[in-house]
């Protein structure tokens, strides 16, 4: 069935069945490969982007579910102003390390600078606890979430 979908700021139509995960439809119908597949059962986080900016799972989203969002994937994230600060602070603070995750990491780390600028630890653990990270990276990502929120105060 044909759905038309937007994604970072662009409609584009597909031909997918109903249940097609959104994961397959960014990576396998539209080329955007930034957002990864990790355990295909929303336990992981890598496949972490954002609808109508809440961060959600698309491996295990289906096309027919989407309707009117807005999807924003890893890779327009930096031109969102938490996406931004938040992939700031990820170099300043050098997070990744093999980096697989990281796309997810930031999804998930910029949905929740941008529904709460001043995140205490308790909320950065809530908003980051579905993403795994095999490199072990959580204590830079937890510094690097902090960087970008204490940019926030600065306007």
């Amino acid at each position: 069935m044909a759905y038309t979908i937007k994604v970072n700021g662009a409609s584009h139509t597909v031909d997918v069945d109903d249940d097609t995960p959104l994961l397959w439809v960014l990576r396998d119908v539209l080329g955007m490969t930034g957002t990864k597949f990790g355990c295909g059962m929303a336990l992981c986080g890598a496949c972490t982007v954002h609808l109508d900016g809440v961060a959600i799972r698309s491996c295990i989203t289906p096309i027919e579910s989407i309707g009117e969002s807005a999807i924003t994937t890893i890779e327009a994230i930096g031109a969102t102003p938490a996406g931004a600060k938040i992939q700031r602070a990820w170099l300043d603070h050098e997070v990744v390390q093999c980096g697989y995750c990281q796309s997810g990491q930031i999804m998930s780390a910029s949905a929740l600078l941008a529904s709460n600028p001043h995140p205490t630890d308790s909320d950065i653990d809530d908003a980051m606890s579905g993403n795994v990270c095999r490199c072990g990276t959580y204590a830079r990502i937890r510094e690097a979430i902090k960087l970008a929120a204490q940019t926030n105060e600065g306007g």
